[in-house]
């Protein structure tokens, strides 16, 4: 909502001079989707018809089918369609250019307004000339003559399908400049956002450069002399990476007989396109890895070639950095538009709704066994009645008869999921195997027809076909009567026998609601969807026309992915899913002309960059936008919330309640008795205590006498008998003495009586910007009876109550309960003995048990507050002390202890185990001690169960005890013999959790763990949705595909019978395009031929088919499985899988993405603020990072100083800067190892250019000072940088290059001088804040993840540390050691052929070997069922929920600090703004100025922290005594200032919750009351000043009437007489200077106040000076006693007005009553400084 800007002086008034960031919007008339004019819409005849616009859709439809035909492949295939887009084409062209004449003769044109000025028409009429020029080729093609730029010409013509999605938005009306500026702010976000991924890409690229070179070093036969002369038979198998002849070896060694040769010399159209050789090939190899696809395979790569830990760490960084931080910026950035535009969009898409229109209702209606209620009835969904009686429609509505139906629906999915297929001998056909099945279908149908019958009977057919729901039904009741029909069983028609299961969705109102919340409006994600098919089809139609004349290899075939549309379409939407994208792109690449090549790869890049970080962005924004509540939901869902939070659990734990079942026995004291008649019994401690009073508040146990035996004269200390007490226990500190509770108190009386008037005031009443107490509801939570007399209770009360919600009474109630629950323990603790006692053995306060508590509560205190204000300490190295201070000492012992054990576990391998070497068994000896004793003083210190703070109260301790169990019995058992599956690999398995200890000694790892839990619902639903998707497609998949994927391996046997034998099957070597000489083969083996399915993937059953769908829900081998599909069944069947993915991957996937946010955001507490709240938290983060300016003021003293400030200052020469930075950075373009040792003019110029770096640094120096320069971070960093590179240069001149060392150290200089391109540039700081601090607070979320991933590593040393070598499983890439399995499951998690490494650690014998006594590292056979557990879990754990919480926690710091200056509270200038004014003031640079220094930044101000003291007078005294109140007159820091503007600033009741609400206004109006009095004070204190000046004068006066008489009684001397001058003259002066000060100030309005005595009377005003002045000159008799004998308020009045009524005994009366009214005053402000 955007509002008019009210007058600074009313805003001032309505909000306490609060003033408001408002935005005017103008008027803007709405106007059509795209740019013509209301004037052409009313012109126009046919075309604004709705049937001329439909026709026109079709047209451009018509053209782009015409376009998406002609292509050289299709011809051939059809020859008729030739013909048939010719004439389309001609149709097209003609229709439009009617369309075009018709606009041009009604709008001119060239005219204002006319036709070539609208910018539609302009490309409406580009769109004609490329048809007509396509019609124009076409016509030469029939004649024969063709060539490949043809197609090129036709390429745009595509992009006419705009106007088909223009044509369907036409009804839509927006503001056009509304959406122009929306537009414009999102296109602006995502260019930055761009630019800082290239940024990153570029610093990788130069990187890249220096660390691997080309990366073409292959292992190639000894008798190869030349890289020309290598041919893919003189490679290993498969091909190999190799390290050259170095000192260092740390890559890899080839093998006998073969040499490590660099093929860089060949074309890269036969070695490839990836490698670092040169800046722009680096680039392009960092763009492909970032998108995690192939990027492991370049890794393994580089570590062959190059030392493995620079290989391994550069791309695990790269892929941290660029593939899951920078890209997800993207994310942030589309969701941030996405809101935008969906207000703009609502009236299209309008509001969510219930998916199965026309069903269940609610209305309001009156109750009627009560009147004057209302309650919601539902609204009888089956208004139509059928021809059925009464009794079916009972039947219809019963509960068993819904049962009934969901249980047959079950029934019939489990029937249908027990179809499975067998390969025997005979091949028998399918329908062998489903005969059972069809028959059992037939009952099935025969029933839900009878369903669908019996509902038309009893709703009539109107009625039923009315629901969304029996549409479906019906539908299905149809398609599923002919599915059994001959011939039609096991047919595409199949799927609707499937989809019945959807039926089931009903069943749970749970799942079926979180999908209405999902997927509403249909519109929204309806409208994504179309979009990005009609995405597709534009893209595949030009790709097509790019590309359909490319040939292969052979030159014959056309390339395949390009030929056809239907191909063209799959190959786009395969670089959409980014699965084998690469591929697609390098050979394209390959078969272009090398001038084109280039340009190829920036469209594939461009297309891949939109479609994957814009496209898909969308999806996710659109599942967010539907989990988000609206702003009225938010405020009524919080105090919900608020209500719901405060109904803390009364019960004691189950464990703490088996004490209750025991008979009491309380504890007793034991007293001595004094010589009586009587004995004295044992009594209750808790008895005895109440007649012991002490005033200190805890009693050593030195002083324990003397407490209790105090002495007789010890006034604070009451008591019955002066015996000594024989105490079981402790005593705890009691009472205190009667006068102080009596003093205590009263002070609380007077406190809630101060808070009582307070809350009733009338200007805390009547103050807009306060929030308004009911007077219904007292102090303390209880509701009070509005009296019937009062006339501030009015019929709408109960409305006014429940607006104005009491906080405190929400915090009663909690209170409330916990001290009930804390009554139910204590009474526990006092009538068992046994309660709270360790296992029941250790006493309650015994001294070993305080001894434990210590040692497991001792931690490091690094006092970062002070104790005394309470205020935060400047303590340096904060972050390491809060982290000391994070767990206490024990636990920081054990969680050292765990990290050893843990390393050593990461040596142990199948060949070096635990159970043979003494150095890994001390490690677990050590672990299993030390976690030994740290239990045992835990559980002597708190208990084990039954206590209140037992070890196993939840599961943590449950899951420490289990660790040490299974840890101890390992230690004590250690097994040499350990057989697969067997129990002793259980406990090694098990053994692996060991760093789990970590999640629960570190409580931010366990809180990112009970976050996740309690997301657990959302991501369970997801799940459930996601697994009834799959299980829809894999049933489906079953009947298409069952028993058809199954072939010969040879490819040249078609049939079963023929496929036996051997032959020689084609080996894979390299995907390098290497020719074959004369007479040589390519690299065979001889294989038997095996009938059999594919390897991966198969649907004979549904068990395999929901493996394959699985992993192609991770876009990983659907590819694959989609060319098996057009291979063995046709183009047309591939829709199957496409539809799958875009259904269960782009839009399932994104589920989880939207569900991990939403849950992350609840469970910070923002999912819950409204926008005004969630910018107002926003800003105080933003606050709390600014910083204050770190640039010293102008030296204004010496010109040359001031003259080299200006020049560092200006925008010229930070722009020089930054050229001379990218200058520099470019000398990193070549690799530096070969080019400074060929000649050096890298170092000339690197020289030439760190001179300028130099000369810059030195005239910032003489600018600020060398102590002014060293402020800043950025000038320290750039010093750094710069001492770095004169660094290298001279040693470089001085060792001649000699030392690679200094290569490194050289190249590192540069790269670093090139990161700080980021400080320089503002929105790349930003970014650069925002992943930065996006890092630091997923830490504990990277450091868990890493937790997770060594478990599991760990674990995949057990199970596949021996495997045999597979598709994924070699060399690089295998659970050999702990290491490289931590590097194989990082690969998992970006997705990388996961699926290949499952089924490779799936391997059974023959493939393997296996024999039952073998040991499980004596075996190199798999594990199958541990392999799907292990990996499946794993990839959802960390890829779908983990890895999704950094894209929560990078959205969560985009909007903190990519705010939008239009919408946020404070923008960036305006912190910028109180930056540089602070600088202004603070003259030292130390951060902190004296508080009465705070008016001057108050008056600088400018902006929308503008003070104006004339108009906001009162504001301006209300903010400064705010500082003086809160810091006590003390220095105010930055900080302290920025806040106090922040929330002067904003609109409180908006933008601050009810809690911090309460507190703001509590502050502001103390501060308001505290403001007024010190106005009163000094307006008193001047009074004071004129009562005293009066009374001089009246002396003064009486002296001269009686100078006469007195003369001539005693003489006045000269000197006496200057005296009485001099100090007149001094009175005077000093009076009109004080006038003078306090004139402007001291100017009170004339007010109605009451007296303690309840009288009425007027509050003095200053009088004139010149009164004043007649006053002292001229004397007054004194009148009778009559007129003398006027009221009080005439004489206080008369004191301050002037002489014309004061006498000397009226002033004297009146000052005297001033006084008393003053010292009333003082003592009520005392007291309340007391309080």
């Amino acid at each position: 909502m955007y509002c008019a800007a009210q007058p600074r002086s009313s805003v001032t008034g309505a909000m306490l001079g609060r003033k408001l960031s408002v935005v005017g919007e103008h008027s803007i008339l709405a106007t059509e989707f795209g740019e013509e004019s209301s004037v052409e819409r009313g012109e126009r005849d046919w075309m604004n018809r709705t049937w001329g616009r439909r026709f026109l859709q079709l047209t451009s439809l018509l053209s782009l089918i015409s376009v998406s035909c002609n292509t050289p492949k299709t011809f051939t295939n059809y020859p008729n369609l030739q013909v048939i887009t010719y004439f389309c084409d001609f149709f097209c062209l003609v229709v439009f250019t009617l369309e075009i004449i018709v606009k041009v003769k009604r709008r001119g044109l060239l005219k204002e307004g006319g036709f070539l000025r609208d910018r539609w028409c302009q490309f409406d009429t580009v769109m004609v000339a490329l048809i007509a020029i396509s019609i124009f080729t076409h016509s030469l093609q029939f004649r024969g003559y063709d060539h490949a730029a043809f197609s090129i010409l036709r390429a745009p013509r595509p992009l006419i399908m705009i106007r088909f999605i223009r044509a369907s938005f036409s009804q839509f009306t927006m503001p056009k400049a509304r959406l122009n500026q929306i537009f414009k702010r999102s296109g602006q976000q995502v260019y930055n956002v761009t630019l800082f991924f290239l940024f990153f890409m570029s610093f990788y690229g130069f990187l890249g450069v220096q660390l691997f070179g080309d990366l073409q070093n292959h292992c190639v036969r000894e008798c190869v002399e030349s890289p020309e002369q290598v041919t893919i038979n003189d490679l290993t198998i498969p091909d190999t990476y190799c390290e050259m002849e170095t000192d260092e070896k740390s890559g890899y060694e080839c093998p006998r007989g073969f040499k490590c040769m660099n093929l860089s010399n060949r074309s890269m159209y036969d070695i490839g396109f990836t490698g670092f050789g040169h800046l722009a090939l680096s680039v392009f190899t960092v763009y492909q890895a970032a998108s995690q696809e192939g990027w492991v395979y370049i890794m393994y790569r580089a570590t062959d070639s190059i030392d493995p830990l620079k290989s391994s760490v550069y791309f695990i960084t790269m892929i941290f950095f660029l593939a899951w931080m920078v890209k997800n910026v993207f994310i942030a950035v589309i969701t941030e538009m996405f809101n935008e535009i969906r207000v703009q969009f609502q009236q299209m898409w309008g509001e969510r709704e219930h998916i199965g229109g026309g069903g269940t209702q609610q209305v309001l209606q009156e109750d009627p066994k009560h009147k004057h209620r209302w309650q919601l009835v539902t609204v009888d969904e089956y208004t139509l009645k059928g021809l059925a009686p009464n009794f079916c429609h009972v039947i219809l509505r019963s509960a068993v008869y819904h049962i009934i139906v969901m249980t047959v629906t079950v029934a019939n999915a489990i029937v249908t999921a027990t179809i499975s297929f067998k390969h025997t001998w005979d091949e028998k056909p399918r329908e062998h195997f489903v005969q059972g099945h069809r028959t059992l279908e037939i009952w099935f149908v025969i029933f839900y027809n009878f369903e669908a019958l019996f509902k038309i009977f009893c709703l009539s057919f109107k009625g039923y076909i009315s629901r969304t729901m029996h549409k479906f039904e019906f539908m299905l009741a149809i398609m599923t009567t002919i599915h059994v029909m001959p011939g039609m069983f096991l047919t595409p028609v199949s799927i609707f026998q499937v989809l019945r299961v959807v039926r089931l969705v009903k069943a749970s109102p749970m799942l079926e609601d979180f999908s209405y919340k999902i997927f509403g409006p249909g519109k929204k994600l309806g409208g994504l969807i179309i979009f990005t098919v009609c995405l597709l089809l534009i893209t595949s139609s030009i790709s097509m026309q790019l590309f359909c004349n490319l040939k292969e290899d052979d030159d014959e075939t056309f390339l395949e992915n390009f030929s056809t549309f239907p191909f063209a379409l799959m190959s786009m939407f395969q670089v959409l899913t980014q699965e084998a994208w690469p591929e697609v792109m390098s050979k394209t690449m390959r078969l272009t002309h090398y001038h084109v090549t280039p340009f190829v790869a920036v469209y594939f890049i461009l297309y891949h960059l939109f479609v994957t970080l814009i496209v898909m962005s969308f999806f996710v924004a659109v599942i967010l936008d539907n989990l988000e509540l609206d702003e009225d939901a938010k405020k009524i869902k919080q105090l919900k919330l608020r209500e719901d939070s405060s109904d803390i659990k009364e019960d004691l734990p189950l464990r703490l309640r088996v004490f209750e079942k025991f008979p009491e026995r309380p504890l007793m004291a034991k007293l001595n008795k004094t010589p009586s008649d009587y004995a004295v019994p044992k009594i209750r401690e808790s008895f005895l205590s109440k007649f012991i009073y002490q005033t200190d508040d805890f009693i050593d146990k030195d002083d324990l006498n003397k407490s209790v035996q105090p002495s007789l004269s010890d006034p604070n200390v009451r008591f019955r008998k002066n015996a000594g007490a024989h105490l079981m226990s402790n005593i705890k500190p009691m009472l205190r003495n009667a006068k102080f509770v009596k003093k205590q108190t009263v002070e609380r009386i007077i406190q809630s009586v101060r808070r009582s008037v307070r809350g009733g005031s009338q200007i805390f009443n009547k103050r807009p910007g306060t929030f308004r107490i009911n007077e219904t509801i007292k102090e303390n939570g209880h509701i009070g009876i509005p009296s019937t007399t009062s006339n501030t209770v009015s019929s709408n009360s109960n409305s006014t109550r429940t607006q104005n919600l009491d906080i405190k009474l929400i915090q009663a109630k909690h209170q409330q309960a916990e001290m009930r629950r804390n009554r139910k323990e204590e009474d526990l603790r006092e009538n068992h003995p046994f309660f709270d006692r360790p296992l029941f053995v250790v006493p309650r306060e015994s001294k070993f048990r305080k001894v434990c508590r210590s040692i497991v509560n001792a931690r490091y205190d690094a006092q970062l507050r002070n104790a005394q204000t309470g205020k935060e300490r400047k303590v340096k190295f904060k972050t390491i002390h809060k982290l000391l201070g994070l767990v206490s000492y024990l636990d920081w012992i054990m969680i050292l202890v765990t990290t050893l054990a843990t390393v050593s576990q990461l040596f142990e391998t199948p060949h070096y185990r635990v159970m043979d070497n003494p150095e890994l068994k001390i490690a677990d000896y050590v672990f299993v001690t030390a976690m030994a004793i740290e239990l045992t003083v835990k559980i002597f210190a708190e208990g084990l169960i039954f206590t209140p703070n037992a070890l196993l109260r939840d599961v943590s301790g449950i899951l420490d005890v289990m660790i040490f169990i299974v840890n101890l019995v390992w230690v004590a058992w250690m097994p040499m013999e350990v057989k697969p599956t067997s129990v002793a690999q259980m406990f090694m398995i098990l053994r692996c959790f060991r760093p789990l200890r970590i999640f629960i000694l570190v409580p931010h790892m366990r809180k990112v763990v009970s976050e996740l839990c309690k997301g657990f619902k959302e991501i369970f639903l997801v799940a459930v949705l996601l697994i009834v998707l799959m299980f829809i497609f894999a049933n489906f998949g079953v009947h298409l595909f069952g028993k058809k994927f199954a072939s010969c391996n040879d490819v040249t046997i078609t049939n079963r019978t023929d496929c036996h034998g051997v032959y020689y099957a084609k080996l894979f070597v390299t995907k390098m395009h290497l020719p074959l000489r004369e007479g040589e083969q390519h690299p065979a083996l001889l294989a038997p031929r095996v009938w059999k399915n594919p390897r991966r993937f198969h649907f004979d059953n549904i068990g395999a088919a929901m493996l394959a769908l699985f992993e192609v829900l991770s876009y990983k081998g659907w590819v694959d499985l989609r060319d098996v599909i057009v291979a063995k069944m046709g183009p047309a069947y591939a829709i199957y899988i496409h539809l799958y993915v875009f259904l269960g991957s782009m839009i399932g996937l994104t589920l989880f993405v939207g569900v991990v946010i939403a849950n992350y955001r609840e469970n910070k507490g923002t999912a819950l603020l409204t926008v005004d709240q969630m910018r107002w938290s926003d800003l105080k983060k933003r606050l709390k990072i600014a910083q204050p300016l770190h640039v010293p003021p102008k030296p204004e003293n010496h010109m040359i100083q001031a003259c080299i400030y200006d020049i560092t200052q200006t925008t010229y020469f930070k722009r020089f800067i930054v050229m001379i930075v990218v200058l520099n950075s470019l000398l990193l373009c070549v690799n530096w190892q070969e080019e400074i040792r060929g000649n050096g003019y890298i170092t000339k110029a690197a020289s030439i250019l760190n001179s300028v770096f130099v000369v810059e640094v030195c005239m910032k120096m003489v600018a600020f000072s060398p102590s002014g320069y060293l402020l800043s971070a950025r000038n320290k960093i750039d010093l750094i940088v710069t001492l770095l590179g004169v660094t290298w240069i001279f040693l470089h001149h001085s060792l001649k290059a000699s030392n690679e060392t200094i290569i490194i150290f050289g190249y590192l200089s540069i790269i670093l001088r090139f990161a700080t391109i980021t400080t320089k540039h503002a929105t790349l700081s930003m970014l650069m804040q925002t992943v930065g601090v996006s890092v630091y607070k997923s830490f504990f979320i990277i450091m868990g993840m890493f937790t997770l991933i060594t478990c599991y590593a760990l674990i995949g040393v057990i199970l596949f540390g021996n495997l045999k070598y597979g598709e994924a499983i070699n060399r690089q890439a295998n659970f050999s050691t702990a290491g490289k399995g931590i590097i194989m499951l990082f690969r998992i998690v970006t997705g990388e052929d996961w699926n290949r490494i499952l089924h490779d650690c799936m391997q059974k014998p023959p493939a393997c070997t296996f024999r039952e006594h073998h040991n499980f590292w004596q075996t190199n056979c798999g594990n199958f069922t541990g392999a799907l557990l292990f990996f499946c879990s794993f990839y959802v754990i960390i890829t779908y929920i983990v890895l999704n919480l950094l894209v929560a926690i990078i959205m969560e710091n985009f909007s903190l600090f990519y705010s939008n200056e239009e919408d946020a509270l404070l923008s960036y200038a305006d912190i910028r703004n109180f930056q540089t004014t602070w600088n202004l003031v603070d003259v030292n640079q130390r951060g902190t100025i004296p508080v009465r220094r705070v008016k001057f930044i108050l008056r600088l101000l400018k902006g929308r922290l503008e003070v104006d003291t004339q108009k906001d007078r009162l504001l301006f005294k209300h903010m400064c005594y705010e500082l003086e109140r809160l810091h006590n007159g003390e220095d105010v820091t930055f900080h302290d200032v920025l806040s106090m503007l922040s929330y002067r600033s904003i609109d409180i009741r908006k933008a601050l919750q009810l809690e911090e609400l309460l507190a703001r206004e509590e502050l502001e109006y103390i501060i308001e009351e505290e403001v007024a009095k010190l106005t009163i004070r000094r307006w008193l204190d001047g009074c004071l000043k004129r009562i005293r000046e009066k009374e001089q004068t009246l002396l003064a006066g009486l002296r001269a009437m009686n100078e006469p008489l007195s003369s001539g009684l005693k003489p006045v001397s000269e000197d006496k007489e200057d005296e009485i001058i001099v100090e007149k003259t001094e009175d005077s002066a000093e009076e009109t200077q004080d006038r003078q000060e306090q004139a402007p100030r001291d100017q009170v309005v004339r007010t109605d106040s009451m007296n303690s005595s309840s009288r009425r009377f007027l509050t003095p005003q200053g009088t004139s000076q010149e009164d004043w002045g007649r006053s002292s000159v001229i004397g007054r008799r004194s009148k009778s006693r009559n007129e003398e004998a006027v009221s009080p308020s005439t004489a206080r009045s008369s004191v301050c007005e002037g002489p014309t009524s004061a006498t000397g005994w009226r002033g004297a009366a009146a000052k005297k009553e001033v006084h008393d009214w003053w010292r009333r005053q003082l003592e009520i402000d005392s007291d309340a400084d007391s309080d």
